[in-house]
């Protein structure tokens, strides 16, 4: 008797361990979300450009042919924020593009990079968001023109231009690559700005990644066609400060995203990144 009940509180113990064990990993990492917003640049399209504008309040706006969209507040406010989010409703934003109502996520949000993201990183970036402290500031609407405004448009958009799911790596890649292939697809969603896009807003995919027009510019290509022409060296160097290798520097938009995103990457994620670049195949720069 005295064996069993030795062998039954062993057990106890035992799954006392592994249940604090996984309620901790179903809470997510708060460090290790903190680094993913970096990367994948949540503050830039989450905080408003005036000063005193309190980070990830929303309030951005991004012009786009159809309107300008308005980022909203994804802080943990009940009201006006994520609240009254589960972590279940995150992943369905960022793996489907939907709300938690069901209705749909205009493109504007990154989605469909984004749901390339893995359900462990979608955990962490969830902990991460729920310990921002909470902003009480109402998302402002979008003024978009007609008809880009009706939601219901956006299930048509998903048929044509979506495929929702994790990234999978390539079995061929070295993991580096399939690193460097997770943050530029997925995380930092860099096609989002440097693939062109057609009359429908939908991405040319034979084109991706070969530069775009924007309402305020051109993007680069980023292809070997043009990026050959900077060593690994340089490349990075940019990433990290802006500078290019005859001395100019980052436009706007891309210096916010050096600032705030690839100058936080980690050493290794940073080569992994000039690393995958390295193996798109070189695109033609897009026609002015």
């Amino acid at each position: 008797m005295l064996r069993l009940i030795r062998r039954i509180s062993r057990l106890a113990l035992a799954w006392v361990f592994f249940a604090g064990f996984a309620a901790a990993f179903a809470q997510g990492d708060v460090k290790s979300g903190q680094y993913l917003a970096k990367a994948a640049g949540c503050i830039g399209c989450h905080t408003d450009t005036r000063p005193g504008s309190a980070p990830f309040a929303g309030g951005r706006a991004l012009d786009t042919p159809f309107g300008t969209f308005y980022g909203p507040n994804i802080t943990p406010h009940r009201e006006t924020g994520l609240g009254n989010w589960s972590e279940a409703d995150l992943r369905r934003a960022i793996r489907l593009g939907e709300r938690p109502d069901g209705t749909h996520y205009f493109p504007a949000f990154p989605y469909p990079s984004f749901t390339g993201m893995t359900d462990k990183d979608i955990r962490d970036l969830w902990a991460y968001l729920h310990s921002l402290p909470p902003v009480n500031k109402a998302n402002r609407p979008h003024d978009l023109r007609f008809p880009f405004g009706w939601r219901f448009l956006v299930t048509f958009w998903k048929w044509l231009f979506f495929t929702p799911g994790p990234l999978v790596a390539s079995p061929q890649a070295p993991a580096a690559v399939n690193r460097g292939a997770y943050l530029v697809r997925a995380l930092g969603h860099c096609g989002e700005c440097h693939t062109p896009r057609n009359f429908l807003g939908g991405p040319k995919a034979d084109r991706a990644f070969a530069g775009a027009k924007l309402p305020e510019g051109r993007t680069p290509n980023l292809t070997p066609t043009r990026l050959k022409k900077w060593s690994d060296a340089e490349l990075k160097k940019f990433l990290l400060t802006g500078l290019t290798p005859g001395g100019d520097v980052a436009a706007e938009t891309m210096g916010e995203v050096i600032e705030n995103t690839t100058s936080q990457l980690t050493p290794g994620d940073l080569a992994a990144l000039i690393a995958y670049l390295r193996t798109l195949a070189p695109l033609p720069d897009e026609p002015r």
